[in-house]
């Protein structure tokens, strides 16, 4: 019975575990972060993983809703810049982040919780140290404190 009590207690800072989103191009992230599971390389399982044909494809709506819908942070990972299979995806990408960095810093959110890498596909281990750094900072910064609640921002983000 006391160990049914201790089960029930909040969970304390250290016992929390960061939820993060990532986007990844189907060219070279994905497959980097293919490449490192197939070689068996230990990385965070915090991250869920999206893939998209590029980066550029990412639409400032996803991020947003990723963190309305509970992410502790967002991953972006595309080809190098000057490879992308699209020409130009990954400077759109680019400029898309830099806006996207001041709209979340206006809604409070820190900057370490959003996070942009260039990663080729024959870099899987670059795609386990970005997850892995990534978790042990947001895991820092604790979970994501919105003033506004989740319920709110959903409805903002629908509109």
């Amino acid at each position: 019975m006391r160990n049914r009590q201790l089960s029930r207690a909040p969970l304390s800072q250290a016992a929390f575990e960061p939820r993060i989103v990532a986007f990844f191009c189907n060219w070279c992230t994905y497959l980097a972060a293919d490449l490192a599971g197939t070689s068996r390389m230990k990385y965070a399982p915090n991250v869920r993983v999206i893939r998209l044909m590029c980066s550029g494809r990412v639409d400032p709506q996803f991020v947003l809703d990723a963190f309305a819908q509970g992410a502790d942070g967002v991953l972006i990972g595309g080809c190098h810049p000057g490879d992308c299979h699209y020409q130009e995806g990954n400077y759109k990408t680019l400029r898309r982040y830099h806006l996207l960095k001041r709209v979340l810093r206006q809604m409070g959110i820190e900057e370490e919780r959003f996070r942009l890498e260039w990663i080729s596909a024959a870099e899987g281990d670059r795609v386990r140290s970005a997850i892995n750094d990534m978790v042990e900072k947001v895991r820092a910064l604790g979970p994501l404190q919105l003033e506004a609640k989740p319920e709110d921002i959903r409805e903002e983000v629908a509109v």
